[in-house]
């Protein structure tokens, strides 16, 4: 009874402290997000700043190629897909009505007897519909001009964050190191060594995850012939980082273009395609692939997507894995004890070009300055 109930209040205390964490990060929301959305994308950036300095490039221009190259990329991104979709908007148009035009036809002389005053009142249901929650829809669209600011200063608060990241990471490490006791620095510097691999592990899976996605969707309208494959590909990629969301816009939009220019036979052929492709990338791909990249158990990472999402939506269906499986290799290390007798070395993080670790090699004499004994001070 004593031994269950030590148990007991620690296992409490656990719970109450992560629900304390879970209300504050929800509570600032606003800048928590940004703030991980910018350390996974660090992960990303930073070993190719440090690759860039290993071959003799400047510092300022390494870091300044690797930010300023994710940011084009995206936008590369995104201008191709708009101007191919404007390119062809006219002909969408027209498509769209032509289509609608030929599916009332087949409604009317179908065998169900569908008149015309019943596809009236269908649409006059639809549309009475759409004005009884058109309250609903305004205070969605204020909330949406409301929270524009809120975007643009997010999106600026990634920027800064992760160019920080990539100036003065190591120092910005130390100083986090240096916040708990002597005695506990060596262990959470070889937890954060071990979570920083394991979220560059992640972001190198999640990107090629979602290039799958994109081939796979893309190849198959481009198979059946249904236009725009390339920006349906390049949508299906981006969104792809989005969980739930972004596939579910990323697909419709793919069917609804085969519906309109190839007939209903191909939209369901690219209907079939699209579920396909997200099943396997549901079932197959993130468990699998993404268990085995974070060493996280593939039930691991389906409970946290689905945990994730019920908490934070979204955003929680996104950090859920990088954070879970994060926790699990620095709790892992921590639960070794290996950090007492051998300690790691200092992290890549935006070290200068020339140095040991910038190179990937463990430095162990590099890394005692974050590692001094409870009678000793850090840098």
């Amino acid at each position: 009874m004593l031994l269950a109930g030590a148990w007991a209040w620690r296992i409490l205390v656990l719970v109450a402290v992560a629900a304390v964490l879970v209300f504050v990060v929800i509570q600032l929301r606003l800048v928590v997000i940004p703030l991980f959305i910018a350390i996974i994308v660090s992960a990303l950036l930073v070993p190719v700043s440090n690759w860039l300095q290993r071959h003799r490039w400047p510092r300022v221009l390494a870091i300044a190629t690797a930010e300023l190259g994710v940011i084009t990329a995206v936008a590369g991104l995104v201008y191709l897909v708009i101007t191919q979709i404007l390119g062809q908007y006219s002909a969408i148009r027209d498509q769209s009505y032509e289509a609608y035009d030929n599916f009332t036809t087949y409604l009317l002389d179908s065998p169900f007897e569908i008149s015309e005053a019943d596809i009236s009142t269908f649409l006059s249901q639809l549309l009475d519909s759409v004005r009884q929650d058109s309250g609903t829809l305004v205070n969605g669209a204020l909330s949406v001009g409301l929270s524009l600011g809120h975007v643009v200063a997010g999106v600026l608060l990634i920027i800064f964050t992760s160019l920080f990241i990539l100036i003065d990471g190591r120092s910005i490490w130390a100083w986090l190191v240096r916040l708990f006791p002597r005695s506990a620095r060596a262990a959470v510097h070889g937890a954060g060594v071990a979570g920083w691999t394991t979220l560059q592990n992640f972001v190198k899976v999640q990107i090629l995850v979602a290039l799958i996605d994109a081939i796979g969707i893309a190849g198959g309208a481009a198979l059946f012939g249904v236009p725009l494959a390339i920006p349906i590909g390049v949508l299906v990629f981006l969104g792809s980082f989005i969980p739930i969301v972004g596939a579910v816009i990323t697909g419709a939009l793919a069917v609804f273009i085969a519906l309109v220019y190839n007939g209903p036979v191909i939209a369901l052929v690219i209907l079939g395609i699209v579920l396909l492709v997200q099943q396997i990338e549901g079932h197959i791909l993130q468990p699998l692939i993404m268990g085995t990249a974070v060493k996280v158990h593939p039930l691991a990472v389906v409970l946290a997507v689905a945990s994730g999402s019920f908490v934070g939506g979204i955003a929680g269906a996104f950090f859920a894995v990088p954070v879970v499986a994060t926790a699990n290799s620095m709790i892992h290390y921590v639960a070794r004890g290996t950090w007492k007798t051998d300690p790691p070395p200092t992290p890549a993080i935006a070290v200068p070009a020339g140095t040991l670790a910038a190179e990937g090699r463990p430095t162990r004499s590099r890394a005692r300055p974050f590692l001094r004994t409870k009678d000793q001070t850090v840098d």
